[in-house]
């Protein structure tokens, strides 16, 4: 069982920076795969970003790219996905999720765990 904790979301100007934290815990969770993933209501849940165990493989929406940046701390037990640039349309709740599988952690139907979500919320 992995637990997932984000955090840092807030209120922010267009234009503006963030950074989500997702604290994690639980049996072999350094050896997991992680992702981001924001919805909006009404649409799907989809990836924002994600990164391997050791954090030498990132993926990026199209998007996010260029403008968002996933990374890891494992001595921290901890994923972050700092965020610049930021537009209305990133207005969303924000999930980390978890997978032991990396093909696995990039689908919104396929991590085995998440997050509860944190609101990010730009203002034009």
């Amino acid at each position: 069982q992995v637990q997932l904790v984000e955090s840092g979301g807030g209120l922010v100007q267009a234009g503006g920076s963030l950074r989500l934290s997702c604290a994690y815990s639980g049996r072999a969770s350094d050896n997991y795969a992680m992702a981001w993933f924001r919805q909006t209501p009404g649409k799907e849940r989809e990836i924002v970003a994600a990164i391997n165990w050791s954090g030498l493989m990132v993926h990026y929406a199209r998007s996010v790219e260029g403008r968002v940046t996933i990374s890891r701390n494992n001595d921290k037990n901890a994923v972050y996905l700092q965020m610049g640039a930021l537009k209305p349309e990133d207005t969303a709740v924000y999930y980390c999720a978890a997978d032991s599988r990396w093909s696995t952690v990039l689908s919104s139907t396929g991590a085995r765990y998440w997050g509860q979500g944190t609101q990010v919320t730009v203002s034009s």
